[in-house]
Parts: structure tokens; C-alpha cells; sequence
């Protein structure tokens, strides 16, 4: 069983394949400052971010969506 959770540990998966990404990982994929994809989140939680625990995660393929719908961010 240990050798199995060892295991599981050292999965690592692009973030071009992630369905939920971090602010860190949201900003730095859609090259959006980190400041601003927390306001953005904050703004836009139930549309496509969402708040676990104490952290927000962005959604992916939502946020695409809202990036191609928006005029300026």
C-alpha cells in the first residue's frame, strides 16, 4: 500500500491537461499577473472559479471561455 501512494506522489500532469488550476498556475499559463487572477476569481466565483479550503481554483475551460468572450481583461 505505501508503494502505491509513493507512487502517486510523483504523478505530475501538464497544466495544459489539468481541469483546476491554482492562481499561481492560472497566471503564469495565461500570462495574467497573479494580483489580477485573484480579483478576477474573487469577482467570478460560481462562473468559473471556485473556492476550496482556503485557496481559489480556477477552472480551466471556463476561464478560456470567459477569455475569449471578454473584450479586456
Amino acid at each position: 500500500m505505501q508503494e502505491r501512494n509513493s507512487e502517486m506522489e510523483n504523478v505530475t500532469m501538464p497544466v495544459s491537461e489539468k481541469y483546476m488550476l491554482t492562481i499561481r498556475e492560472a497566471s503564469v499559463y495565461f500570462n495574467i499577473g497573479v494580483k489580477k487572477m485573484r480579483r478576477l476569481a474573487e469577482d467570478n466565483t460560481g462562473r468559473f472559479a471556485v473556492f476550496s479550503g482556503n485557496r481559489y481554483l480556477i477552472i480551466r475551460a471556463k476561464f478560456e471561455k470567459f477569455v475569449e468572450e471578454c473584450s479586456a481583461l
